[in-house]
């Protein structure tokens, strides 16, 4: 078997890649991925609290607590009171993560247009179509693993 032909290990690599690439990225803000990747969805999904940003980043919440501390130092996240439940605190941007979120944005594209600049837009439309359908089907499988083992 050819391992620089077979569809999971070039997935795994390139992931690989990529989140080698961003972590030298990520050292010039004095940022890291984790950090990142906690800016990123937090500009998608302001208010989540910390319990669903774990989720999200598939890690535990007290490592999402540790890595909000550090960005809450940085002045670039606050955690706010909910409103309906004293217990849980909710993770908001602030000002001085504009930047760094801008940063990140042209980094993603100005690597996305290295990735595949030389490819085909349809290509590129595809890639992404069958990728998605990958990603929908490992999530279809976790949910009915999950189902399962609650007895359903």
């Amino acid at each position: 078997m050819n391992l620089d032909r077979d569809l999971l290990v070039v997935l795994h690599d390139v992931a690989r890649m990529q989140r080698t690439r961003f972590d030298q990225w990520a050292r010039r803000y004095g940022m890291t991925r984790a950090q990142g990747v906690i800016l990123v969805r937090l500009s998608r999904q302001p208010g989540i609290s910390q319990n669903e940003m774990a989720a999200l980043c598939e890690v535990e919440p007290i490592t999402v607590g540790r890595l909000v501390d550090r960005l809450e130092a940085r002045g670039m996240i606050e955690r706010r009171p909910d409103p309906s439940d004293r217990r849980v605190r909710r993770l908001h941007l602030l000002a001085a993560a504009a930047p760094v979120l801008d940063a990140i944005e042209a980094y993603k594209n100005e690597l996305t247009g290295l990735l595949t600049g030389e490819l085909d837009p349809k290509a590129v439309e595809t890639m992404l179509e069958v990728l998605l359908h990958m990603k929908n089907k490992l999530i279809l499988e976790t949910a009915a693993e999950k189902a399962a083992a609650a007895g359903e």
